[in-house]
């Protein structure tokens, strides 16, 4: 395997929890439009794909007239309330640290809306490590499709094979795979290991740290 120059992150599930906030207030938001709420675990299969796949998750297969009205409830209680409880996952600058003293350059790639992505690294990542920071972009297609990851490849001026692409959900393998880039799946993350075998994930890191020395052994 040649040696990889550059890491890919997913952010909600892989490098923070975002769960409890995503979960609140999109319960908040069902609940003013009339709907009924969900347990906070079902927001790990809602999430992934957009906010508003999200709220046409949340509100159900009967309400999907209702998903635009709740997605405008939604879009500002989560602006207002979105580092309430979200943390970074234990690890996560350590690990960022020990992939940026190897030389690795370093990119984040999410399905959120593309300024609220920057508003979140520079939160939790004052001085930003990231050579690149990517959201939803109006004209390029969400993930899985691989446009966004290979737009930034190019932007980067990298190969997709000279990536690692660290990612949480079965979305995320996709569109790696698609890329053709490396995956290492987080299982930290919203999604078990045991779904992230399933789905077809080879290697499988149980903690940020181990992901990072599986991507430093390929630099040795």
């Amino acid at each position: 395997m040649a040696d990889k120059k550059a890491v890919l992150f997913d952010l909600d599930g892989t490098l923070l929890n975002s769960l409890p906030d995503i979960a609140r207030c999109m319960n908040r938001a069902l609940s003013l439009n009339g709907l009924p709420e969900h347990p906070l675990d079902a927001y790990r299969y809602f999430t992934g794909n957009g906010a508003l796949t999200l709220a046409r998750r949340a509100v159900g297969e009967k309400c999907q007239d209702r998903a635009a009205q709740v997605l405008q409830s939604y879009s500002p209680c989560y602006s207002a309330h979105c580092f309430d409880e979200s943390c970074l996952y234990e690890g996560i600058p350590k690990m960022i640290s020990m992939l940026r003293d190897a030389g690795l350059r370093l990119a984040v790639f999410s399905n959120k809306d593309d300024g609220d992505v920057e508003r979140v690294i520079r939160h939790y990542f004052p001085v930003s490590p990231f050579a690149m920071i990517r959201g939803r972009l109006e004209g390029v297609p969400l993930k899985p499709d691989p446009a966004g990851a290979l737009q930034i490849a190019r932007e980067m001026g990298l190969q997709p094979s000279d990536f690692w692409y660290l990612g949480d959900t079965p979305v995320d393998l996709r569109t790696c795979v698609d890329a053709g880039m490396r995956f290492i799946a987080a299982g930290w993350g919203f999604r078990t290991p045991q779904e992230l075998r399933e789905a077809g994930a080879e290697c499988i890191a149980m903690t940020p740290l181990e992901a990072a020395r599986i991507m430093l052994e390929d630099l040795s």
